[in-house]
This record gives structure tokens, sequence and C-alpha cells, in this order.
């Protein structure tokens, strides 16, 4: 009974040694996780995401500053992981995901935003609105882009937020004859995007506008089921059009400076301190910056290239393709009631 006795009381020696070890350790969780005055803070992690699956693509690098200024200006209390095409190639497809919390921080184009109930973007799908990447960039970080924001946010119920403006660059026909006037294009089968008042210009230039998919427009061109198409140099470069026999010529129209939004969900971007909302638009100004300057390089990088490898490109005669643009535009704007955005564009 003795040894029975001596026993027990090691066992509950044991037992209550365990014990006060727990209640130790439990302790020193809560501290480093704040609660109880602990230094260390958690750390908030951001997803952002663009459509493109290449990584050497301005998208990438914007995305990649914004997680790198993120990081440093939070002293790494928030932090960014960049989703290159893993959550969705299509840009609109993506930018929804922004209200199920799928994903923080997208690039999507101004269509999407149409589609949503805010028509004042296809604005921007108008021709010739700008006359270079100067004007441009004074628009949309002017008055007319931050009436757009306010647009955003007031038609979407605050759905979605523009922390900053992306460009895709400037866009030139190329087809398998040059064209120097807007008549030049006529009966050529020229391959467009879906938008109206873009098709609207080239039928009024007697081109015939087609719709081929991106994937199969290298063969529509190789073939001769296209005769032309638009792009910017990048895009086409990227993608050998410029060696099809219907894609040799490149004719300098810069007839579309496009736009991409850096969008968020603004109920997300509200749950976050003064301070953290501080950041993050800092860390999107700094991704603006590096997005376009790394576009604008890539654009004549790939000119370059397209000249090397035996394309041509020539200059057309703007006046004449503007001229054509200009009715288009104020016959837009007048039926939309967007007469005054479209006159922010021309200051």
């Amino acid at each position: 009974m003795k040894k029975l006795f001596a026993v027990l009381i090691v066992v509950m020696m044991v037992f209550g040694l365990v014990a006060c070890g727990q209640d130790s350790n439990d302790g020193g969780d809560q501290g480093s996780d704040g609660d109880n005055g602990g230094d260390s803070a958690e750390v908030i992690t951001l997803r952002l995401a663009h459509n493109q699956t290449s990584l050497d693509n301005p998208y990438q690098f914007g995305l990649n500053k914004f997680a790198e200024e993120l990081e440093r200006l939070s002293g790494g209390t928030m932090v960014a992981e960049v989703f290159p095409g893993t959550l969705g190639t299509n840009e609109s497809e993506l930018a929804m995901k922004l209200t199920t919390d799928t994903v923080d921080v997208v690039v999507a184009s101004p269509g999407f935003m149409s589609g949503t109930g805010v028509p004042e973007f296809d604005l921007l799908s108008l021709l010739y609105l700008f006359d270079s990447f100067e004007h441009w960039e004074t628009t949309i970080d002017g008055e007319f882009g931050d009436t757009m924001k306010d647009l955003i946010t007031e038609k979407t119920n605050n759905d979605f937020k523009v922390v900053g403006y992306y460009s895709s660059g400037v866009r030139n026909y190329y087809g398998k004859k040059p064209i120097v006037v807007p008549e030049d294009a006529a009966g050529l089968n020229i391959r467009l995007q879906g938008s109206p008042v873009q098709q609207e210009f080239w039928k009024k230039a007697g081109a015939n506008p087609i719709s081929v998919g991106w994937a199969e427009l290298y063969q529509a061109l190789n073939t001769g089921t296209a005769d032309a198409a638009e792009n910017d140099h990048t895009n086409m470069m990227l993608q050998s059009h410029h060696t099809t026999p219907n894609g040799k010529y490149t004719s300098l129209t810069n007839h579309d400076y496009t736009t991409r939004l850096l969008l968020m969900n603004g109920h997300t971007f509200d749950t976050f301190t003064e301070e953290q909302q501080g950041w993050i638009l800092e860390a999107a100004e700094a991704s603006v910056a590096e997005e376009r300057a790394v576009t604008y390089r890539m654009l004549d990088e790939s000119k370059a290239k397209i000249l090397e490898e035996g394309g041509e490109i020539n200059e057309v005669d703007l006046a004449k393709f503007k001229a054509l643009a200009l009715p288009i535009q104020d016959e837009y704007a007048q039926e939309n009631g967007m007469e005054d955005l479209l006159e922010l564009t021309r200051k």
C-alpha cells in the first residue's frame, strides 16, 4: 500500500507540472499576438491579380512594385502576393472576384465597369480621344479621372474603388498593306474589338469589321481570313503578327490610347485604418508609375524588334483620321448625356 501511495503521489506531481507548463505556454502565445501588450502584430496579406499569364508584362511589374512598396511603407505589417493569370484570364470575371473576397486588387478594363452600371466608361472606347501619352496622363490623372473614380464608387455602392490607372499602350493599324488616309482601309476585312463606336469608325473608313479570337488571329492573318487588325506594338510583336503576310505593314494611326483600372473592393478598403489606407494608396501610386514606365519602354523595344524582323512601319495623315473620329465622339456624347465628360478630355 505504501508503494502504491508513493506512485500515486509521483503521478499527481507530474500532472501538476504539465498543467503549469501549459498555463505558461498559453500566456506566452497571447503576448506574441499582442493581446496582452506584445510588440508584434498580425501581418495582413493582400492578393493582387491580373489576367496575363506571362511574367514579362507591364501588369506584373506594376503589381510587383505595389507589393514591394506596401511592405516597405507598412514596416512589414502589410504584404501582398501577386497572381499572374492564375485566378483567371478573363478581366471581367477576375474583377467580379473582388466582390467575393477571392482577391483584393485587380487590373481590369473600363469595359467591365460599363457592364456593372457605369456606362460613362464607354467613353474611353472612343477613338482619338487622346493625342499622346502626355495628353492621356494629364486627363486621366486630372479632373476627368477623379470624376470617373467618384462615379464608380457612387454607382456601384462602393463595391468597386479605383486606386489607380494603368496604361495598356497605344493601338495602331497593321495589315497586308500600309494605309496613310482612312480611305486606304476601304474593302479590308479588319479584326476589331467588340466596341460599337470603334466598329463605326472603321466602317466609315470603308473597312469591314470582323470578329476573330485573339488566339486565332495569327492564323487568320497568315491565311488571309483577316486582311488587317489593330493593337499595340508589344502585343503584336509577342504574337509574331508582323511575320505574317497580312500583318507585315504597321501604320501609326495611334487611334486608341488605352486605359486599365487598378481596382479594389471599396468595402474592403474601408475596413483598414486611415494609416493603412494611406499605405495602400501610396503603394498604388508607385505601382502606376512603374507599370506606365514599363509599358512605354516595351512599346519602343517592340517597335524596334518589328523593324528588325522585317516588318514595315509608316506614318499616316493623323488629321484626316481625327476628322473622321470627332463627329462620332460628339454624337456618342450627346446621345448618352456625356458632353461634360467629353469636354474634360479636350482641355
